[in-house]
């Protein structure tokens, strides 16, 4: 897995105080950012927080560049609906010979990892094959229909991709850009950054909650799992371990 924090709002920190002070002061827009030292920034991001006010901190967002997971990951993160995803798509991109994650309790089973990693074998095998049939059916359609050799074999393509992608497993790699504002990206801390979470989606969690922390210590101090500052809300599902950011 990699995961990378390509852009996010400038000075976030500041945007999400000015929205603040705008709700509780009389000042006017355009002299929000008057008087706004560093220490009056930090005093209107913890107050927020005291308050549990979190409608300011929508306005600042981070976009991640997320690599090496698999599509049943994706699955997962797209139930996080107030967010932006651009997803490399298996209809338009060949994925012969495609890349797959490995779960670790698979891995470390050595019958395990050869039962696995044979099925990938056959699941690509059968996904290039599909691929060579449909493409001479697709090619052959097309010529009939008046496309010149080059544009009727490019377009089979395509069209071969489409299907056969249907047996592709849920290891399959993918590639995603994701963008969320702070409030969505503290609930998704909140929910998979817990111990119980899915290891793969606790991973990339995880991953982004340290680089989200390198830009604002402040607005992600108490992002994380409920366990990290309080009691766990879980009940008898509870792991019973206290979380801690590595």
């Amino acid at each position: 897995m990699k995961v990378t924090l390509i852009a996010h709002t400038p000075e976030p920190d500041k945007l999400v105080a000015e929205a603040a002070k705008l709700c509780y002061a009389k000042s006017d827009i355009a002299t929000l950012a008057d008087s706004l030292t560093p220490e009056k920034i930090e005093s209107f991001l913890r107050l927020l927080d005291e308050l549990g006010h979190e409608s300011p901190v929508e306005h600042a967002s981070f976009t991640f560049g997320i690599e090496g997971v698999s599509r049943s990951l994706l699955a997962q993160l797209t139930r996080h609906r107030i967010a932006s995803y651009s997803v490399q798509s298996q209809r338009y991109v060949d994925k012969s010979g495609f890349e797959y994650i490995t779960p670790p309790e698979i891995a470390a089973i050595p019958e395990a990892a050869q039962i696995y990693e044979a099925q990938m074998a056959s699941a690509a095998e059968s996904y290039g094959k599909l691929r060579e049939v449909l493409i001479e059916k697709h090619t052959a359609s097309n010529l009939a229909g008046g496309m010149d050799e080059k544009e009727a074999r490019k377009t089979a393509e395509k069209q071969a991709n489409e299907d056969a992608r249907f047996v592709l497993p849920n290891a399959c790699d993918t590639r995603i850009i994701m963008t969320m504002n702070i409030r969505s990206l503290r609930n998704f801390f909140r929910l998979r950054c817990c111990n119980r979470a899915q290891w793969e989606i606790r991973a990339l969690a995880r991953e982004m909650l340290r680089l989200c922390r390198e830009v604002s210590p402040l607005l992600f101090a108490s992002a994380g799992p409920p366990c990290a500052h309080g009691p766990c809300p879980e009940g008898p599902m509870s792991c019973g371990k206290k979380w801690k950011q590595s």
